[in-house]
């Protein structure tokens, strides 16, 4: 940018945070700029806590199922018992997909990452139900269940159909999550396990105003269907720089390859300044608390079902982690332990972000109803860095351009 339009704009920090004449702030990835009022998600990053309409994750995670928070996030208040039995009574009944969108799977290439065929999958919902109803409570209540129940199907059905098999259907005596795993394997999964993948749902269901949930939002003021606004929040997640962070620090503890290591390669990441996956959150300056909650998850696992060697070479790079990066304010985050529990499980690499999807819908949801309660439809402002006026040159008269 030319110098006289930095001081025109009034530059505070070249490339970062810019003003114009009327004062407006521009700050790159609206970092700390408030763009909305929740009741749904409270995030205390210096105390590393993280709360549910009030309730702490831990309680949650210990003591809810991932229906019984999903209820809770969405209408705001834990279900009564009979509130929650036909709840998932509802969810049930709605898990298989149509044909039609089985077949439309098939037409998908193999080769296609499972969060691309997801994206086009819960989109296509739109074209069975979606009757632009958000004024209804009945419509509401209806594609809430509805991406709910099919979301996790679609996911399990994808990975099969890719493979050129069909796709299991699903087990109307099992709970969400038990059905979920035998979705993936045809076989019915350990009790410890489903409650273990169920709590990694609650811890994964909702976290403020991310990347995707604000795409949610910004897709629900325009009062499309719910449809497009998980559609639109799930090929947000799919970015590298929001989801899929779990697969990388698989692949980070694989390459440092034992405990040993940890302290050289964690030195060597620093000096080239190379992120190490699985640390840091604009959030947090603690432990991630869901971090913690899944390292205890993870050695349940391990307890039951066999260690995983990769665990050790984690707790060294926590270790190691604590003098070098713990003053900066840099701590595992969720990612961190939460692909060695979904290997465990043994949900594929390439699945852990569909799963992560599968969780945050009921946040997603969240935001949406929320959006609807008090909507206007989203309009930021630019600063605009572009040429001032200029004169028409004719074609025989211009010079080659930059970008020619």
């Amino acid at each position: 940018m030319p110098s006289s339009r930095k001081q025109a704009l009034g530059q505070e920090q070249a490339g970062e945070i810019l003003h114009d004449r009327s004062g407006i702030v521009f700050r790159p990835g609206l970092e700390g700029v408030p763009v909305t009022q929740s009741a749904i998600c409270d995030i205390d990053g210096l105390q590393g806590s993280l709360t549910y309409r009030g309730y702490p994750v831990e309680d949650l995670a210990a003591h809810s199922t991932f229906l019984e928070t999903t209820y809770l996030l969405i209408w705001g208040e834990l279900p009564s018992p009979k509130q929650l039995r036909d709840f998932e009574a509802e969810v049930q009944m709605h898990r298989r997909v149509s044909f039609r969108v089985r077949d439309m799977m098939k037409c998908f290439p193999a080769t296609g990452h499972p969060m691309d065929a997801l994206q086009s999958s819960a989109a296509s919902l739109g074209l069975f139900y979606s009757r632009r109803a958000i004024d209804n409570p009945k419509y509401v209540y209806e594609a809430v269940v509805r991406l709910i129940a099919k979301i996790p199907t679609m996911v399990a059905a994808f990975k099969l159909i890719r493979k050129g098999q069909d796709p299991i259907q699903p087990r109307d005596d099992l709970a969400y999550s038990s059905n979920f795993l035998y979705m993936l394997t045809e076989r019915e999964p350990d009790p410890l396990a489903a409650r273990i993948f169920d709590r990694c749902l609650i811890l994964h269901a909702e976290h403020s105003l991310n990347a995707s949930t604000f795409s949610a939002r910004v897709t629900a003021s325009t009062l499309t269907d719910p449809y497009a606004v998980v559609a639109s929040a799930v090929g947000t997640l799919a970015g590298p720089l929001h989801g899929g962070a779990n697969e990388d620090v698989l692949a980070m503890l694989e390459e440092i390859g034992s405990p040993e290591r940890a302290g050289e390669y964690l030195d060597e990441a620093i000096a080239c300044k190379r992120k190490i996956m699985g640390f840091g959150h604009r959030e947090y300056r603690v432990k991630d608390p869901r971090a913690v909650i899944l390292q205890g998850l993870a050695e349940e696992l391990f307890a039951r079902f066999g260690k995983d060697e990769m665990y050790d070479v984690a707790r060294a790079l926590e270790h190691e982690a604590a003098s070098r990066l713990g003053p900066k304010g840099i701590y595992p985050n969720v990612d961190f332990y939460s692909g060695l529990v979904y290997r465990k499980l043994g949900i594929p690499r390439d699945l852990f972000t569909p799963v992560f999807a599968i969780s945050r819908v009921a946040g997603w949801l969240a935001h949406w109803r929320e959006q609807l309660g008090a909507n206007r439809i989203f309009r930021p402002s630019q600063i605009y860095t572009g040429a001032q006026a200029r004169a028409w040159i004719p074609g025989e008269d211009r010079p080659t351009s930059a970008g020619a």
